[in-house]
């Protein structure tokens, strides 16, 4: 059984999290269990180290790079390959719990350790890490089988109310890619450009052709950092009146120009940020809205993040008043602008994280980084 990005998010303290759930299973189900330990958390040491010497490069749209960035880092983990995981079955574990991982790695390891096409074992393993979605219903959370060998994979789902088709399966190599015939792994490359698709019965596809082109050293870890924010306070309110939905803008820059008199000298504006997003007109979208037609109501949630919570909800209390009361041509009323759905209006979320690192760092060996602990569990 083979765990990867284990507690979602791979770091040291979600993989010892799991680690404790399978002590337990295995005391309870009276099982003495070999289990392989990967971490996958990186020392921000390290790099800070490998930034100095220009080995760390942006992934596209991620933020500029620099030592405050790294520092300020609560956690980096770096996304492992199939090597570490190959090193792990290797020792006869029957579990291997690993940290942040991607996907495709945790189906591609065991072909890979027995030496089939790395081609074909990436393919099937970016298809297989998303179970049964491949299939046709499309489900969200079921099983799927893939067979490997020297000419091609055959995947079928393991439910009978549902099938693979040519289509089903080809159209996944659209999930997570900005080429469909081409999948990234830290390892190279599956060029799809020949890859071809055929039913060999009901319900299962065949599956050949995909080509491998592996990365030439030094290979690239992706880094994954995050770093706390601030910490969040939000109001849901809804908005029916034509007038009020027509200058929803001018409500919303008056309250925003409101609030910052009101806080200036008090607060820097580096110290809160406010959005606000209007549900039923562009809250998804934004300014790519393509359809402008006016709705008869809006949801409207305005979002305060702070450097405190304090700051948040001082903050949330003076924009929502604000946008309550702020006037605007037209209007012949002198409140009205939000109907509140809740009491009290405000709610306090918890910290709130963003990402500081989206990178790739330059590695020579792909196992160095992802240390492995070999124990034995339950009894």
């Amino acid at each position: 059984m083979i765990i990867g990005s284990a507690g979602f998010g791979g770091g040291r303290p979600h993989v010892n999290t799991a680690l404790e759930m399978l002590k337990r299973i295995a005391e309870e189900e009276h099982l003495t269990l070999t289990c392989a330990v990967i971490q996958a958390e990186i020392e921000s040491a390290t790099v800070l180290d490998a930034f100095r010497q220009g080995l760390i490069t942006p992934m596209p749209g991620a933020p500029a790079l620099d030592e405050e960035r790294i520092v300020s880092s609560s956690r980096i983990v770096g996304q492992m390959g199939t090597e570490p995981l190959v090193r792990a079955l290797r020792t006869g574990a029957d579990v291997i719990l690993a940290g942040r991982a991607c996907d495709a790695a945790l189906y591609a390891a065991v072909p890979l350790m027995h030496g089939f096409d790395p081609g074909l074992a990436f393919h099937m393993a970016k298809v297989m890490e998303c179970g049964a979605q491949c299939a046709i219903p499309l489900a969200p959370s079921d099983c799927l089988l893939g067979s490997i060998d020297s000419e091609g994979f055959t995947l079928r789902p393991l439910n009978p109310d549902r099938i693979c088709t040519p289509e089903s399966v080809a159209a996944h190599a659209l999930y997570e890619q900005p080429d469909p015939f081409r999948i990234v792994e830290p390892e190279g490359e599956v060029d799809l450009t020949e890859t071809r698709y055929s039913q060999i019965d009901r319900a299962s596809v065949r599956v050949s052709g995909s080509r491998f082109v592996p990365q030439p050293p030094p290979f690239r870890i992706k880094l994954e950092g995050a770093r706390i924010r601030g910490y969040r306070a939000i109001t849901v309110a809804g908005a029916r009146d034509p007038a009020v939905i027509a200058n929803l803008d001018a409500i919303e820059s008056r309250a925003r120009e409101t609030a910052r008199a009101h806080l200036a000298g008090h607060l820097d504006e580096s110290q809160y940020q406010i959005r606000f997003l209007f549900y039923g007109r562009d809250a998804v979208l934004g300014h790519l809205e393509p359809s402008k037609t006016s709705p008869h109501e809006v949801g409207v949630v305005i979002d305060v993040v702070g450097e405190t919570l304090d700051i948040a909800q001082d903050v949330l209390a003076l924009v929502r008043a604000s946008t309550l009361h702020a006037p605007f041509e037209g209007r012949k009323t002198t409140a009205g602008n939000l109907a509140m759905p809740f009491s009290p209006s405000d709610f306090v979320g918890d910290a709130v994280y963003e990402f500081s690192l989206y990178h790739l760092m330059e590695v020579h060996d792909m196992t160095s980084l992802f240390p492995l602990e070999t124990i034995v569990i339950g009894g």
